[in-house]
């Protein structure tokens, strides 16, 4: 009974073709949109009272996704190969600073742009839900996430790096992706 319970979930949390599977997906990729959006909103100065509310919502989507972890983990068949697995890492990395969250190590916040990239787990072969049917397409789809990953990920580097030193400059999220494109594409700022 408890052997197909663990079926049954893991089914919903890797497919995309039911209703429920769909459902579940879909709402593990707007919890990622909208913790990049708290991540990009706390970087602009906000009344202490928003402030408060994102980082509430924010905890709120670690948790969310700390449990998602948990449930795959218990569902896995193997889970040594699980936990070893790429995408696996990037959950956990995901849940990081919900799990070392007692100290004052904003640091580790650099993690929190990570969680982009649990998207590719949604660019699997013939995907319905982006109505991506030809693999020309799916390609195509992944290189663009892989970019906008890249940029994200290098943007929150430089963000967490340069805004306590250089404030003037780097003064939210983005001024460091104006930065990071730039660079990346070496036209100059001019």
């Amino acid at each position: 009974m408890v052997n197909s319970y663990r079926q049954k979930i893991s089914l919903y949390l890797e497919d995309l073709e039911s209703p429920t599977g769909l459902a579940i997906n879909l709402a593990i990729l707007g919890l990622i949109f909208i913790s990049l959006g708290v991540f990009v909103a706390e970087t602009y100065s906000i009344p202490n009272g928003w402030k408060i509310w994102l980082d509430r919502l924010d905890l709120a989507i670690v948790i969310v996704f700390a449990l998602e972890y948990l449930v795959r983990l218990w569902c896995a068949e193997s889970k040594l190969k699980f936990i070893f697995s790429i995408l696996s890492f990037i959950d956990l990395l995901a849940i990081v600073p919900l799990l070392i969250g007692f100290a004052d190590i904003r640091f580790v916040r650099i993690f929190r742009w990570f969680r982009i990239l649990r998207i590719i787990r949604f660019f699997e072969l013939q995907i319905f839900v982006f109505q991506i049917k030809t693999e020309d397409k799916v390609i195509l789809a992944r290189i663009l996430l892989t970019l906008f990953s890249i940029i994200f990920v290098y943007s929150g580097l430089i963000y967490q790096i340069e805004h306590p030193v250089n404030s003037q400059a780097f003064a939210n999220f983005f001024d460091a992706i104006y930065f990071s494109i730039v660079t990346m594409t070496t036209v100059g700022f001019g």
